[in-house]
């Protein structure tokens, strides 16, 4: 069933917490909403987050971004990165701060996959993961319309099954992530995001739903989990603001990224069917501009949201 945007919305401005600008910080939020529930983390699971979320931080003191995000609470990472370091060296990082990074958004060279396999088992991570792999076909897709073609879902099933199955050798298993482009409707209901499913060993190809990606374009992350038992491992929990007035569908940069809980998504019924489809990790991001607080703000923000609820 499509998301059904408009009703969200509406269910959704009854039930966020509304935050005035000026009114409060980050640290008045988190303790709002840790005393609504300490110990209630989703699914009894470490809260994770993907570092693109505190990259301006990675980049410029990553040892003092990754304890900044330790002392927040998080227990797990994505990386998007390395801040300028090998993955042997960051990872000494992680360990140094009791981080954990379980999956690693990392290039893909279909020709050469060993030297990201290499990054991803220094990393310690179990999970080898992509956006995207137009620059990995056949000719590469560079410079591609958002929407994703179903030529294009094809050739990257083919590409992804020959990832994961590589990766599954080098006891690793590889992860696919969506953004909106894959979700547009390419002609009677039908996308490349579901090709992409169909096409793809579920053994070797496991996907990570950006939910809030999903959501902008117009699917519903419960139906996946519904329909796909044990293929989604992994999520980002993101939120967007509602579109700018005037602004078109299917142009998500219109919708700034939102901290979580206060946007248009609500991820109670996300997360219930994502439990019982099997997740196992999950990752809070959030996309620009950062223009309310900081991202080390926004991530406190998240944290605080996700610990309260149960």
């Amino acid at each position: 069933m499509p998301f059904d945007e408009t009703s969200s919305m509406k269910t959704l401005s009854r039930r966020r917490f509304l935050v005035r600008s000026g009114e409060v910080g980050a640290a008045a939020i988190a303790t709002h909403w840790l005393s609504r529930g300490a110990h209630a983390n989703p699914l009894g699971k470490p809260i994770g987050i993907q570092l693109y979320a505190v990259n301006a931080g990675i980049k410029d003191n990553p040892a003092g971004t990754l304890k900044a995000i330790k002392d927040i609470g998080f227990g797990e990472v994505e990386t998007a990165g390395f801040g300028g370091l090998s993955a042997k060296e960051f990872r000494k990082l992680l360990d140094d701060n009791g981080l954990v990074c379980p999956s690693a958004h990392l290039p893909f060279d279909p020709a050469n996959l060993s030297p990201t396999f290499e990054d991803a088992h220094a990393l310690g991570a179990h999970y080898a993961t992509s956006g995207n792999l137009r620059p990995s076909l056949r000719p590469p897709l560079l410079n591609a319309p958002r929407a994703m073609t179903l030529d294009e879902a094809k050739r990257s099933a083919e590409v992804a099954n020959t990832i994961g199955e590589k990766a599954k050798l080098a006891g690793l298993q590889y992860c696919y992530h969506n953004h909106d482009g894959e979700l547009v409707d390419q002609g009677g209901g039908a996308t490349g995001y579901d090709l992409l499913l169909r096409e793809t060993d579920p053994e070797l190809v496991k996907f990570e739903i950006d939910c809030g990606w999903m959501v902008l374009g117009g699917r519903n992350p419960s139906d996946y989990f519904k329909q796909y038992p044990h293929r989604f491992p992994m999520i980002h929990v993101k939120d967007f603001l509602p579109r700018a007035p005037g602004a078109e569908d299917g142009k998500g940069e219109e919708h700034p990224g939102a901290e979580l809980g206060h946007g248009i998504i609500d991820y109670k019924p996300i997360f219930a069917a994502a439990k019982i489809a099997g997740l196992q990790h999950y990752f809070a991001e959030q996309e620009g501009p950062f223009v309310r607080m900081g991202q080390l703000q926004a991530a406190e923000q998240a944290y605080a949201y996700l610990h309260a609820m149960s």
